[in-house]
C-alpha cells in the first residue's frame, strides 16, 4: 500500500535501544530495519535536532494521558475559529440576545403552570433521541421545571455554537460537540438533589443507595487500577460461555489465527465463507453465547465457515502496517482455504475495518485479474470516509499528529484510549447513566455477554493506526482511486461480486448515510441492508430477538444513485432478523451442494493445531 513515498520512524522506547523484532512475519526486515513505509509524514526532518522534536513528541504524549488522547490544540484552534467569527457578526449577537430573551420570557409564562405536573403542556420538548427525562418523576414540580430550563439552555447554546458565518465546518462541528459534552455534565440528572428518581430511591432505601454507590465506586477504581474487567465480566469465560462454536485452528502466524468451523449438517453449500473481523476488537462478538452467534447460525445453515482470529499486538508490534493485515491475514486465510477447499470460489465477509480491508484486496484482485471470491459482505464497513459522523471530530491533522505521538510513545493505542473516545460520542447512555445507576442509586448493571466481549479490548500498532487514519480517514485515498497496492490504484470500480451491506441505524462508528456511499463507488450489484441497533447490536441480531427490524433493497449493476433517504423511503421493512435474508442472497449466489471438506489439509501443510477459539483471543 501507497500513497506517497515517506519515511517512518521508531517509536521512542524502540529508538532507545529496545527494538525487538515481532516474528517471522512472511519475509519482512525486522522491526528496526523495516523499509520505509509510504502514506505518513516523517516527523523527524533530517535538518532538525532530533534530541529536541523527541522532547516535543514526549511532551504531547504525557499530555495525551491527562486529555485521554484528545488534543487540546484541536479544540483550541475549533474554538478560536468559532469566537473569532462570532466576535464580528453583530448580526449573530443579536439574533443570540433575541433569542435568549424569547426564550426566557417563554420560560416565565410557563413557570406559573408548571406546578401542575402532568398536565402542564411542556415549555420545550426534547430531542427525540433524549431520553434523560422521560420518568414521571421528571414531569412533577420543581424537576419539571428545572429540567425544562436545562433544554432551553441546551438549545439557546447550540444555537450559539452553529451557524456562525465563516466557521469552517469542521471546526463548527466540534464547538457544537465540545458544548454539548460540557452541558451533559452539568445536566439536573447528574447530581442527587437535582434528579428525583435518586431522590426517591434515597428515601425509600434509607440512604443506603449510597453507601452501596460508594462500594462500587470503590470497587471501579480498584479494578481499572489493577486491569480488572468490570464487574461480573469473570462470569463469562472464553471457550466455555463465549467462543463455544466447535472448530479447528487450521493455521497460525504471527499476525493470526485461521479458524475452521466443524460442519453440523450432511451438506454443505459448495463455496465456504470466510469473515474477516475487525482488529480493533476480538472476533467472537460474531460467536458471542450459543443462541446469539453469528458464526454457529451460519454452520447450522449448511456452511463451511473459517474465520480469522487477530493476534492482539505489543509494543513489539508497533511497525505492523495496514497492508500487513491483508497480506499476512487475508491473503494468508484464502491460500489456506484455497488448499483445503480447492477449486472453489469463497463468499467474504468483513467486519467494520476488517470489511474496509476485505473492499481493498479485492479491488486490488479484481485489477489484476483475480476473482476467488463468489459474494462480498461489508458489515457497518465504510469505503468513503468523506462524512465518517461524529468520530470524524477526533481526526484531522493536529489530532492524528497527538495520537501519533502518543502511540510512538507506547508502541500502540491503548483499548482504554480507544474506548474513551467511543464513549463520548454516546456519553449519556454510556458514562452519565452508568454513573448515576451505580454511584447514586447504588445499582449495578446486568452483565450481559456483549458487554463482556466489549471489555476484553485489543490494542492497535502504531504503524497501522496512523496509516489508517491518515490514508483512509484524513486523504479519503481509497474512494477518490489514490489508494494504490503494488504500484497501482485500486477502486471499487474493479470489484465484480455482488456486494451484501449492512449498515446500523444507530451507529456512531460507521454512520448508516457513510457506509451507503459505497452505492457511488461500486459498480456491481448492491444489496443494502438497514438494520435497527448500534455499531454491534444491529449485527448481533439473531432471529428471535426481540424490537429488532431491518429495511432491504438492492440496486442492480450499473443502475442510478438514489440517495440515502430515498433509498429508505423505496426499501422494503420488515420485522426481526436479516440472518434468513443474508442466508437466503449467499445460497442464491452458491453452485449448489457437497459433501462437508475434512477439517484442515494435513498433507498440504495445514493440519489442525488447536481446538477453537485458539490461542489468540486469549490474550489479554
Amino acid at each position: 500500500m501507497s500513497v506517497g513515498d515517506d519515511s517512518w520512524d521508531a517509536p521512542a522506547w524502540a529508538a532507545a535501544g529496545e527494538t525487538s523484532n515481532s516474528g517471522d512475519r512472511g519475509g519482512h526486515t525486522s522491526a528496526g530495519e523495516r523499509e520505509p513505509a509510504s502514506g505518513i509524514p516523517d516527523p523527524l526532518p533530517p535538518d532538525e535536532p532530533q534530541h529536541l522534536i523527541t522532547f516535543d513528541r514526549l511532551t504531547r504524549a504525557m499530555l495525551g494521558r491527562m486529555t485521554g488522547g484528545v488534543s487540546p490544540a484541536a479544540l483550541a484552534q475549533a474554538y478560536a475559529d468559532w469566537w473569532a467569527h462570532l466576535a464580528t457578526a453583530p448580526g449573530k449577537q443579536l439574533q443570540l440576545l433575541h433569542k435568549a430573551h424569547r426564550k426566557s420570557v417563554r420560560y416565565a409564562a410557563w413557570l406559573p403552570h408548571a406546578p401542575g405536573g402532568h398536565e402542564c403542556p411542556r415549555c420545550i420538548e426534547p430531542l427525540s433521541q433524549d431520553r434523560r427525562f422521560e420518568a414521571d418523576a421528571w414531569q412533577v414540580f420543581p424537576f419539571n421545571a428545572i429540567h425544562q430550563a436545562f433544554l432551553l439552555t441546551q438549545q439557546w447554546w447550540h444555537n450559539a455554537s452553529t451557524e456562525v458565518r465563516g466557521v469552517r465546518q469542521h471546526h463548527e462541528d466540534i464547538v457544537e460537540f465540545a458544548t454539548r459534552q460540557l452541558l451533559d455534565v452539568v445536566q439536573p440528572g447528574n447530581f442527587p438533589a437535582t434528579n428525583p428518581e435518586v431522590i426517591e430511591k434515597t428515601v425509600r432505601d434509607g440512604g443506603t443507595n449510597f453507601v452501596h454507590g460508594h462500594l462500587n465506586l470503590l470497587e471501579d477504581v480498584n479494578r481499572y487500577l489493577a486491569g480488572e474487567p468490570p464487574v461480573g465480566a469473570e462470569t463469562y469465560e472464553i471457550g466455555r460461555d463465549l467462543a463455544v462454536t466447535p472448530g479447528k485452528v487450521v493455521f497460525r502466524n504471527a499476525l493470526m489465527e485461521l479458524i475452521q468451523y466443524t460442519p453440523q449438517t450432511d451438506s454443505v453449500a459448495t463455496e465456504p465463507v470466510l469473515i474477516v473481523p475487525a482488529w480493533i476488537m476480538k472476533y467472537y462478538v460474531l460467536d458471542l453465547s450459543p443462541h446469539n452467534s453469528l458464526i454457529r447460525w451460519l454452520v447450522a445453515q449448511g456452511f463451511t465457515v473459517f474465520c480469522i482470529s487477530w493476534k492482539n499486538p505489543t509494543k513489539d508490534d508497533w511497525n505492523i502496517g495496514f497492508d500487513d493485515y491483508r497480506t499476512l491475514g487475508l491473503l494468508e486465510a484464502l491460500k489456506a482455504m484455497q488448499t483445503i477447499v480447492p477449486e472453489r470460489q469463497i463468499h467474504a465477509v468483513g467486519y467494520c475495518i476488517g470489511g474496509t480491508l476485505l473492499a481493498t484486496a479485492a479491488a486490488h484482485m479484481g485489477r489484476d485479474g483475480e476473482e476467488p471470491f463468489a459474494s462480498l459482505t461489508l458489515f457497518a464497513a465504510q469505503t468513503d470516509f468523506t462524512n465518517p459522523g461524529e468520530l470524524g471530530l477526533f481526526v484531522d491533522e493536529s489530532q492524528v499528529s497527538f495520537l501519533e505521538d502518543m502511540m510512538w510513545d507506547q508502541g500502540y493505542l491503548d483499548p482504554k484510549q480507544m474506548k474513551g473516545a467511543f464513549q463520548l460520542l454516546r456519553s449519556n447512555d454510556l458514562v452519565w447513566s452508568h454513573f448515576v445507576r451505580a454511584y447514586f442509586m447504588g445499582e449495578r448493571e446486568r452483565m450481559i455477554d456483549l458487554m463482556a466481549w466489549n471489555a476484553d479490548g485489543t490494542r492497535l500498532p502504531y504503524r497501522m493506526h496512523s496509516e489508517y487514519l491518515r490514508t483512509f480517514y484524513l486523504q479519503n485515498a481509497f474512494a477518490e482511486g489514490r489508494y494504490t497496492i503494488e504500484g497501482g490504484a485500486v477502486t471499487m470500480t474493479n470489484i465484480d461480486p455482488p456486494i451484501f451491506a449492512v449498515a446500523s441505524e444507530k451507529d456512531h462508528i460507521a454512520p448508516w448515510r457513510s457506509v451507503y456511499k459505497l452505492h457511488l463507488l461500486a459498480d456491481t450489484p448492491v444489496t443494502f441492508v438497514l438494520s435497527s441497533g448500534g455499531h454491534n447490536g444491529a449485527i448481533v441480531s439473531e432471529p428471535g430477538h426481540p424490537r429488532r427490524s431491518y429495511s432491504i433493497a438492492t440496486r442492480p449493476a450499473h443502475a442510478s444513485y438514489l440517495e440515502p433517504d430515498g433509498w429508505r423511503e423505496q426499501a422494503e421493512r420488515h420485522d426481526g432478523s436479516w440472518w434468513p435474508a443474508w442466508r437466503d442472497w449467499l445460497l442464491a449466489r452458491s453452485s449448489g451442494w457437497s459433501k462437508p471438506p475434512a477439517m484442515g489439509a494435513p498433507a498440504e501443510g495445514y493440519p489442525p493445531i488447536a481446538d477453537a477459539p485458539g490461542t489468540y483471543v486469549h490474550e489479554p
